[in-house]
């Protein structure tokens, strides 16, 4: 219940700085997204291309051992 409390009072602190009438940080957070977003964008495409490797290496590895047990296949 501390936790839930905790987390609607964080959001109402962030939403009240990014308001013209609080702190009027929203240029910056805009500024932040525009920095961020490529390098996330990057980053995202780097773990996508990781994992085409492994899929391919795994499927390559599942047709070794069919062609090794033929018997076991599906």
């Amino acid at each position: 219940m501390k936790a839930l409390i905790l987390g609607i009072v964080i959001i109402a602190a962030a939403v009240c700085a990014v308001l013209p009438a609080g702190l009027g940080w929203w240029g910056d957070v805009l500024a932040f997204l525009r920095g961020a977003l490529p390098v996330l964008a990057a980053l995202i495409g780097l773990i996508a291309v990781f994992i085409g490797i492994a899929d391919i290496k795994d499927r390559a590895e599942a047709k070794k051992e069919e062609k090794e047990n033929p018997t076991q296949g599906s």
